[in-house]
């Protein structure tokens, strides 16, 4: 029973671990994260966090693992909560992919880790994972759009959706910047603006 138990605990362990890794790095920021503010959150001995992760980037990386599976997971919830209408499903996607303030924990999360991208290609891997799968999420908004006669797609649908999650993304870091000039609503407005010009459906 106790070789059952052993691997659970482990588990439990290194997802608590994970999680206050994250919340560390949302307060303190990536670049001054250390192992003490990790072990304070989590509530362990310092010699713990480095029992499970000897390398603190590993960590990292697994914080950032977790941030884009939420993320994506997120943004599929909303676009299949949307109902069957096209342009609902759509304005559903784009509400999912901006912040709601710049206080927005995951975003700004995500943002800081994107910039370990340049330097580590596990931090890249999972960047470029997430811009995939996002542009694979409107893709598919955007084809079924257009089979149903929703939109009249000004471009491929695949080079379309490369556009909104750039928008999304350059938006996203100006709100979570706190740029004044950037408000969460406006970045919506334009994103949609933007979206109803490359469909033809003005209900966007």
């Amino acid at each position: 029973m106790s070789k059952v138990g052993r691997p659970r605990n482990q588990t439990a362990r290194r997802q608590a671990l994970v999680s206050a890794a994250g919340q560390a790095i949302t307060e303190r920021g990536l670049e001054g994260l250390r192992i003490k503010d990790i072990a304070d959150a989590a509530g362990v001995s310092q010699g713990s966090v480095l029992y499970y992760y000897p390398e603190l980037d590993d960590l990292v990386l697994e914080v950032h693992r977790g941030a884009v599976e939420g993320f994506v997971t997120s943004r599929q919830r909303a676009y299949d909560e949307a109902g069957a209408d096209p342009a609902v499903r759509l304005r559903a996607l784009v509400d999912s992919g901006l912040p709601e303030s710049p206080e927005d924990s995951l975003h700004g999360l995500l943002y800081q880790l994107h910039r370990r991208a340049g330097r580590s290609p596990g931090h890249a891997e999972l960047m470029t994972s997430l811009f995939a799968r996002e542009v694979g999420l409107y893709s598919t908004a955007l084809e079924v759009g257009a089979a149903t006669g929703v939109f009249t797609l000004a471009a491929s649908a695949q080079d379309l959706a490369h556009g909104l999650v750039a928008l999304e993304d350059g938006y996203g870091l100006h709100i979570v910047s706190h740029n004044a000039a950037v408000r969460p609503e406006r970045a919506r407005e334009l994103v949609l603006a933007h979206a109803r010009a490359v469909t033809g459906c003005a209900s966007l």
